[in-house]
């Protein structure tokens, strides 16, 4: 019966950060500091990076715990992170570059972590297209193929961050730990699996 409830919340809470960030724009402007762009951008690369591991987060929950949550609301948190991601894409395009494409495309060859986050965006473009059931069954065995490809991006989130902050390193690391504990949990959860199987 509650699992009926937890979708519902988990959508709100993950909208939460953007009606914030709407909030702040519109009615709370100090909240920006000195640099609004530079503090929404901040913010909802964020975001993007916490989403793609919340996500990664799901299956081995799911397995630890029993529960079968995790894999009912994995798909929105992805989602979510493809959103933020975007967000965060064009809030750099159109507020930082003011939708100059020739600045944007030298920053992408020229500046390796941009070049890094672009890949990781455009890596989530097919992940979300593909995220519908109607594409599951479409794709079949390839559809778990091409969604492997969120361990990529995640790597890829990390090290955008990391190059971004350059000095202050231990946010970014922060994630990076979670990063790789996640990765290293799935190795044993699949030996398990496939020894029970």
């Amino acid at each position: 019966m509650m699992l009926r409830f937890i979708k519902p919340v988990v959508w709100l809470l993950s909208l939460t950060p953007f009606l914030y960030l709407l909030y702040a724009v519109s009615l709370a402007p100090d909240i920006l500091g000195a640099n609004p762009v530079e503090y929404i951008t901040h913010e909802t690369g964020a975001w993007s990076l916490r989403f793609l591991l919340l996500t990664l987060l799901m299956t081995p929950l799911r397995t630890l715990s029993g529960w079968t949550f995790p894999l009912r609301i994995r798909r929105m948190l992805g989602l979510y992170a493809f959103f933020y991601v975007t967000l965060h894409f064009v809030i750099y395009a159109g507020l930082d570059l003011g939708l100059d494409w020739s600045h944007l495309g030298e920053d992408i060859i020229d500046r390796p972590f941009i070049t890094i986050g672009f890949l990781a965006w455009l890596l989530l473009i097919p992940l979300a297209l593909t995220s519908t059931n109607k594409m599951m069954r479409r794709l079949g065995r390839r559809w778990k193929k091409l969604h492997k490809l969120v361990y990529l991006i995640g790597l890829l989130g990390v090290v955008h961050y990391i190059w971004l902050v350059k000095k202050d390193l231990l946010e970014p690391l922060i994630y990076a730990g979670i990063y790789i504990a996640l990765m290293l949990l799935r190795a044993p959860l699949r030996s398990l699996r496939s020894r029970l199987s």
